[in-house]
Protein backbone atom coordinates (compact mmCIF):
# COMPACT_ATOMS: atom_id res chain seq x y z
CA UNK A 1 0.00 0.00 0.00
CA UNK A 2 1.18 3.08 -1.15
CA UNK A 3 2.27 5.85 1.61
CA UNK A 4 1.14 9.98 -0.13
CA UNK A 5 2.36 12.81 0.99
CA UNK A 6 3.24 16.38 0.25
CA UNK A 7 5.62 19.39 0.65
CA UNK A 8 4.93 22.95 -0.46
CA UNK A 9 7.44 24.90 -0.77
CA UNK A 10 8.43 28.68 -0.38
CA UNK A 11 10.90 30.78 -0.80
CA UNK A 12 12.87 31.26 2.96
CA UNK A 13 13.66 33.42 5.59
CA UNK A 14 16.06 34.68 7.61
CA UNK A 15 16.00 32.66 11.00
CA UNK A 16 16.36 35.79 13.27
CA UNK A 17 15.97 39.50 12.24
CA UNK A 18 19.78 39.95 12.70
CA UNK A 19 22.41 40.77 10.56
CA UNK A 20 24.33 37.77 11.19
CA UNK A 21 21.12 35.76 10.05
CA UNK A 22 19.90 37.63 7.39
CA UNK A 23 23.96 37.55 6.02
CA UNK A 24 23.84 33.72 5.97
CA UNK A 25 20.08 33.79 4.35
CA UNK A 26 21.26 35.86 1.57
CA UNK A 27 24.11 34.00 0.85
CA UNK A 28 22.47 30.87 -0.11
CA UNK A 29 19.58 33.02 -1.99
CA UNK A 30 21.80 34.99 -4.13
CA UNK A 31 24.58 32.41 -4.35
CA UNK A 32 21.86 30.46 -6.43
CA UNK A 33 22.32 30.17 -10.15
CA UNK A 34 19.24 30.57 -11.10
CA UNK A 35 18.74 33.41 -9.12
CA UNK A 36 21.52 35.50 -10.48
CA UNK A 37 21.92 34.47 -14.06
CA UNK A 38 25.40 35.56 -14.33
CA UNK A 39 29.08 34.83 -14.86
CA UNK A 40 30.58 33.34 -11.40
CA UNK A 41 33.90 35.11 -11.40
CA UNK A 42 31.76 38.49 -11.91
CA UNK A 43 29.03 37.94 -9.73
CA UNK A 44 30.62 36.11 -6.81
CA UNK A 45 33.18 38.97 -6.06
CA UNK A 46 30.59 41.45 -6.01
CA UNK A 47 28.19 39.19 -3.69
CA UNK A 48 30.98 38.58 -1.08
CA UNK A 49 32.93 41.72 -1.63
CA UNK A 50 29.96 44.40 -1.74
CA UNK A 51 26.70 42.70 -1.08
CA UNK A 52 27.20 40.57 2.05
CA UNK A 53 29.04 43.11 3.68
CA UNK A 54 26.37 45.63 3.58
CA UNK A 55 23.12 44.85 2.64
CA UNK A 56 22.35 42.31 5.83
CA UNK A 57 22.29 45.31 7.96
CA UNK A 58 19.81 47.06 6.27
CA UNK A 59 18.12 44.17 5.44
CA UNK A 60 17.87 43.17 9.17
CA UNK A 61 16.74 46.54 10.28
CA UNK A 62 13.31 45.70 7.96
CA UNK A 63 13.03 42.57 8.90
CA UNK A 64 12.69 43.70 12.34
CA UNK A 65 9.73 45.80 11.50
CA UNK A 66 7.62 42.89 10.10
CA UNK A 67 8.73 40.14 12.72
CA UNK A 68 6.47 39.11 15.36
CA UNK A 69 6.99 36.44 18.17
CA UNK A 70 6.50 33.45 16.29
CA UNK A 71 9.05 34.96 13.62
CA UNK A 72 8.44 36.03 10.30
CA UNK A 73 4.93 36.42 8.38
CA UNK A 74 6.10 34.28 5.85
CA UNK A 75 7.10 30.86 8.12
CA UNK A 76 4.28 31.78 10.15
CA UNK A 77 1.79 32.06 7.45
CA UNK A 78 3.40 28.79 5.67
CA UNK A 79 3.21 26.65 8.40
CA UNK A 80 -0.46 27.97 9.02
CA UNK A 81 -0.79 27.12 5.15
CA UNK A 82 0.77 23.54 6.08
CA UNK A 83 -1.45 22.84 8.90
CA UNK A 84 -4.91 23.70 7.19
CA UNK A 85 -4.12 21.12 4.15
CA UNK A 86 -2.76 18.38 6.49
CA UNK A 87 -6.60 18.85 8.13
CA UNK A 88 -7.99 18.51 4.43
CA UNK A 89 -6.14 15.15 3.82
CA UNK A 90 -5.21 13.53 7.69
CA UNK A 91 -4.52 10.32 5.37
CA UNK A 92 -0.99 12.12 4.13
CA UNK A 93 2.24 13.72 5.34
CA UNK A 94 2.11 17.16 4.80
CA UNK A 95 4.93 19.17 5.70
CA UNK A 96 6.05 22.59 4.33
CA UNK A 97 9.97 23.54 2.85
CA UNK A 98 12.04 26.48 1.94
CA UNK A 99 14.50 27.03 -0.35
CA UNK A 100 16.96 28.86 1.39
CA UNK A 101 15.89 28.75 4.75
CA UNK A 102 15.29 26.03 7.41
CA UNK A 103 13.28 23.22 6.51
CA UNK A 104 15.97 22.82 3.59
CA UNK A 105 14.32 20.95 0.73
CA UNK A 106 17.00 18.22 1.07
CA UNK A 107 15.86 17.66 4.58
CA UNK A 108 11.92 17.38 4.11
CA UNK A 109 12.87 15.06 1.46
CA UNK A 110 14.91 12.69 3.41
CA UNK A 111 11.96 13.33 6.39
CA UNK A 112 9.66 12.15 3.44
CA UNK A 113 11.92 9.07 2.19
CA UNK A 114 12.69 8.06 6.15
CA UNK A 115 8.76 7.66 6.51
CA UNK A 116 8.04 5.49 3.54
CA UNK A 117 6.17 7.76 1.22
CA UNK A 118 6.09 6.55 -2.14
CA UNK A 119 3.51 8.77 -3.95
CA UNK A 120 4.81 12.80 -3.40
CA UNK A 121 3.25 16.04 -4.72
CA UNK A 122 5.43 19.07 -4.14
CA UNK A 123 3.64 21.96 -4.62
CA UNK A 124 6.05 25.62 -5.28
CA UNK A 125 4.09 28.40 -3.64
CA UNK A 126 4.52 30.26 -6.29
CA UNK A 127 1.37 31.17 -8.79
CA UNK A 128 3.24 32.05 -11.91
CA UNK A 129 6.59 29.72 -13.32
CA UNK A 130 9.78 31.73 -12.98
CA UNK A 131 13.07 30.25 -13.34
CA UNK A 132 14.08 32.52 -10.64
CA UNK A 133 11.67 30.78 -8.08
CA UNK A 134 10.11 27.46 -9.21
CA UNK A 135 12.97 25.97 -11.26
CA UNK A 136 15.57 25.70 -7.94
CA UNK A 137 12.62 24.09 -6.34
CA UNK A 138 12.82 21.28 -9.23
CA UNK A 139 16.95 21.23 -9.15
CA UNK A 140 16.87 20.55 -5.16
CA UNK A 141 14.33 17.65 -5.62
CA UNK A 142 16.17 16.09 -9.27
CA UNK A 143 19.52 16.46 -7.32
CA UNK A 144 17.82 14.81 -4.10
CA UNK A 145 17.01 11.46 -6.05
CA UNK A 146 19.50 11.40 -8.88
CA UNK A 147 21.36 8.47 -6.89
CA UNK A 148 18.85 7.26 -4.91
CA UNK A 149 18.01 3.37 -4.76
CA UNK A 150 14.40 4.28 -4.46
CA UNK A 151 12.05 7.18 -6.39
CA UNK A 152 8.63 7.89 -4.96
CA UNK A 153 6.01 8.58 -8.24
CA UNK A 154 6.53 12.47 -8.27
CA UNK A 155 4.16 14.74 -8.70
CA UNK A 156 5.38 18.47 -8.96
CA UNK A 157 2.88 21.42 -9.78
CA UNK A 158 4.42 24.20 -11.89
CA UNK A 159 1.95 26.58 -11.68
CA UNK A 160 -1.41 27.37 -10.88
CA UNK A 161 -2.03 31.00 -12.26
CA UNK A 162 -4.59 29.73 -14.58
CA UNK A 163 -6.41 27.39 -11.51
CA UNK A 164 -9.90 29.08 -11.40
CA UNK A 165 -9.98 29.04 -7.63
CA UNK A 166 -7.17 30.76 -7.84
CA UNK A 167 -8.54 33.28 -9.91
CA UNK A 168 -11.79 33.61 -8.15
CA UNK A 169 -9.97 33.96 -5.10
CA UNK A 170 -7.97 36.96 -5.92
CA UNK A 171 -11.13 38.38 -8.20
CA UNK A 172 -13.25 38.53 -4.91
CA UNK A 173 -11.09 39.66 -2.74
CA UNK A 174 -11.14 42.91 -5.32
CA UNK A 175 -15.07 42.88 -5.41
CA UNK A 176 -15.12 43.37 -1.80
CA UNK A 177 -12.74 46.37 -1.47
CA UNK A 178 -14.63 47.94 -4.23
CA UNK A 179 -17.99 47.35 -2.69
CA UNK A 180 -16.95 49.99 0.15
CA UNK A 181 -14.92 52.22 -1.87
CA UNK A 182 -14.77 53.68 -5.64
CA UNK A 183 -11.60 53.06 -7.07
CA UNK A 184 -9.59 54.89 -10.08
CA UNK A 185 -7.01 51.97 -10.88
CA UNK A 186 -6.44 48.49 -9.60
CA UNK A 187 -2.83 48.20 -9.31
CA UNK A 188 -1.26 44.31 -9.56
CA UNK A 189 1.91 44.10 -8.39
CA UNK A 190 4.22 41.29 -9.72
CA UNK A 191 7.53 40.48 -8.11
CA UNK A 192 9.97 41.84 -11.17
CA UNK A 193 12.64 39.62 -12.80
CA UNK A 194 15.42 40.73 -15.55
CA UNK A 195 14.10 41.00 -18.91
CA UNK A 196 17.06 39.11 -20.11
CA UNK A 197 15.09 35.78 -18.22
CA UNK A 198 12.29 36.00 -20.28
CA UNK A 199 14.33 36.51 -23.55
CA UNK A 200 15.94 33.11 -22.95
CA UNK A 201 12.65 31.31 -22.26
CA UNK A 202 11.52 32.55 -19.18
CA UNK A 203 7.12 31.57 -19.12
CA UNK A 204 6.60 34.25 -16.36
CA UNK A 205 5.82 37.54 -18.02
CA UNK A 206 3.48 35.43 -19.88
CA UNK A 207 1.49 33.94 -16.55
CA UNK A 208 1.70 37.39 -14.91
CA UNK A 209 -0.18 38.60 -18.04
CA UNK A 210 -2.50 36.47 -17.98
CA UNK A 211 -2.94 35.98 -14.47
CA UNK A 212 -4.86 39.64 -14.68
CA UNK A 213 -6.20 39.53 -17.52
CA UNK A 214 -8.31 36.73 -15.96
CA UNK A 215 -8.88 37.92 -12.55
CA UNK A 216 -10.15 41.55 -14.37
CA UNK A 217 -12.70 39.34 -16.78
CA UNK A 218 -14.22 38.39 -13.27
CA UNK A 219 -14.40 42.17 -11.50
CA UNK A 220 -15.49 43.83 -14.50
CA UNK A 221 -15.09 47.29 -16.04
CA UNK A 222 -12.44 49.36 -13.51
CA UNK A 223 -8.51 50.61 -14.85
CA UNK A 224 -6.01 48.71 -14.40
CA UNK A 225 -2.52 48.16 -14.73
CA UNK A 226 0.34 45.20 -14.01
CA UNK A 227 3.57 46.42 -12.48
CA UNK A 228 6.56 44.58 -11.37
CA UNK A 229 8.70 45.31 -8.10
CA UNK A 230 11.51 44.79 -5.91
CA UNK A 231 14.25 45.42 -8.62
CA UNK A 232 18.13 44.17 -7.58
CA UNK A 233 20.74 45.60 -9.81
CA UNK A 234 22.08 47.06 -12.51
CA UNK A 235 20.26 45.37 -15.48
CA UNK A 236 17.21 45.93 -17.16
CA UNK A 237 14.22 44.62 -15.33
CA UNK A 238 10.87 43.99 -16.41
CA UNK A 239 8.51 47.26 -16.79
CA UNK A 240 6.59 49.46 -15.65
CA UNK A 241 7.92 49.49 -12.03
CA UNK A 242 5.36 49.71 -9.02
CA UNK A 243 7.52 52.61 -7.48
CA UNK A 244 7.63 54.58 -10.15
CA UNK A 245 3.81 54.06 -11.45
CA UNK A 246 2.86 54.73 -7.87
CA UNK A 247 4.46 58.73 -8.31
CA UNK A 248 3.08 58.93 -11.58
CA UNK A 249 -0.77 57.90 -11.00
CA UNK A 250 -1.94 61.04 -8.61
CA UNK A 251 -0.36 63.53 -11.55
CA UNK A 252 -2.58 61.21 -14.46
CA UNK A 253 -5.83 61.21 -11.81
CA UNK A 254 -5.41 57.74 -10.28
CA UNK A 255 -5.66 59.42 -6.55
CA UNK A 256 -7.74 55.97 -5.21
CA UNK A 257 -5.90 53.10 -6.02
CA UNK A 258 -6.30 49.13 -5.16
CA UNK A 259 -2.78 47.40 -4.93
CA UNK A 260 -2.45 43.91 -5.00
CA UNK A 261 0.46 41.03 -5.51
CA UNK A 262 -1.22 38.49 -6.94
CA UNK A 263 2.01 36.27 -7.57
CA UNK A 264 2.57 36.03 -3.09
CA UNK A 265 0.69 33.90 -1.10
CA UNK A 266 2.58 35.05 1.78
CA UNK A 267 2.85 38.22 3.40
CA UNK A 268 6.45 38.47 3.35
CA UNK A 269 9.23 41.61 3.50
CA UNK A 270 8.56 42.54 -0.15
CA UNK A 271 5.12 43.10 0.41
CA UNK A 272 4.48 44.47 4.30
CA UNK A 273 7.35 46.68 3.49
CA UNK A 274 7.85 47.29 0.57
CA UNK A 275 4.48 47.67 -0.58
CA UNK A 276 2.37 48.75 2.41
CA UNK A 277 5.26 51.26 3.75
CA UNK A 278 7.74 52.68 0.90
CA UNK A 279 5.27 52.37 -1.80
CA UNK A 280 2.76 53.50 -0.03
CA UNK A 281 4.76 56.37 0.86
CA UNK A 282 5.58 57.31 -2.30
CA UNK A 283 1.79 57.17 -3.65
CA UNK A 284 0.78 59.33 -0.78
CA UNK A 285 3.77 62.00 -0.97
CA UNK A 286 2.90 62.57 -4.81
CA UNK A 287 -0.83 63.77 -4.24
CA UNK A 288 -2.45 60.20 -4.05
CA UNK A 289 -5.53 60.25 -1.70
CA UNK A 290 -6.73 56.33 -0.41
CA UNK A 291 -4.17 53.69 -0.94
CA UNK A 292 -5.68 50.10 0.31
CA UNK A 293 -3.73 47.07 0.11
CA UNK A 294 -5.22 43.77 -0.41
CA UNK A 295 -3.21 41.01 1.57
CA UNK A 296 -2.14 37.46 0.31
CA UNK A 297 -4.20 34.84 1.07
CA UNK A 298 -2.11 34.31 4.36
CA UNK A 299 -3.78 31.69 6.39
CA UNK A 300 -7.19 32.16 5.11
CA UNK A 301 -8.89 29.05 3.99
CA UNK A 302 -9.72 29.80 0.78
CA UNK A 303 -5.93 28.92 -0.18
CA UNK A 304 -6.22 25.79 1.55
CA UNK A 305 -9.25 25.11 -1.08
CA UNK A 306 -6.58 26.23 -3.76
CA UNK A 307 -4.17 23.56 -2.67
CA UNK A 308 -6.14 20.58 -1.91
CA UNK A 309 -7.83 21.29 -5.09
CA UNK A 310 -4.53 20.99 -6.64
CA UNK A 311 -3.45 17.83 -5.27
CA UNK A 312 -6.79 16.21 -6.25
CA UNK A 313 -5.89 17.01 -9.50
CA UNK A 314 -2.90 14.90 -9.98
Amino acid sequence: MSKKGIIIVNLGTPDKPETKEVRAYLKRFLGDKRVIDMNRLIWLPVLYGIILRTRPKKSAALYQQIWQEAGSPLLIFTRSQTNQLQARFPDRIVRYAMSYSKPLIPEVLKEMHDLGVTDLTIIPLYPQYSTTTTAPIFDEVAKFYLKAQAIPTLHFIQSFYDEPLYIEALANLIKQALSKKKIDKIVFSYHGIPVSYIEKGDHYLEHCEQTTQAVMKLVGDVPFISTFQSKFGPAEWLTPATDQTLKELPKQGAKNILILTPGFVSDCLETVEEIEEENYGYFMAHGGEYFHYIHPFNADPTFADILEKLVKQR
